[in-house]
């Protein structure tokens, strides 16, 4: 577990006119090994994006503590992000958790 990672959840915050927006706040700092996958050109709304997957694991944390990383939210490193899509538990006795991300760079 070599790479500091930010763990963020989205948080929706009212903008004065009735309406709201989305924010991110930061939860925590995690050590963790990241390890890309497969990768694909996409079209996002303002042209070509670059979608790379990764695994990221984890050290483990009780369901429900705010360490514990979960879909929606996303992990941050420098300016990177990496949004989880799915986490399950490596083993069992839950010492380990891997984190199915994506993180999209415009193409």
């Amino acid at each position: 577990m070599s790479r500091r990672l930010v763990l963020e959840a989205p948080q929706r915050v009212g903008d004065g006119a009735g309406g709201f927006e989305e924010t991110w706040r930061a939860l925590g700092t995690l050590w963790a090994e990241v390890k890309p996958r497969t990768g694909r050109l996409a079209r996002g709304e303002t042209g070509e994006i670059s979608i790379g997957g990764f695994r990221i694991t984890v050290r483990g944390a009780p369901q429900g503590h705010s360490n514990r990383p979960g879909p929606g939210q996303r992990f941050r490193m420098g300016t990177r992000l990496f949004r989880i899509e799915s986490v399950t538990e490596q083993e069992p006795s839950g010492l380990y958790l891997i984190c199915e991300c994506q993180e999209e760079l415009s193409a």
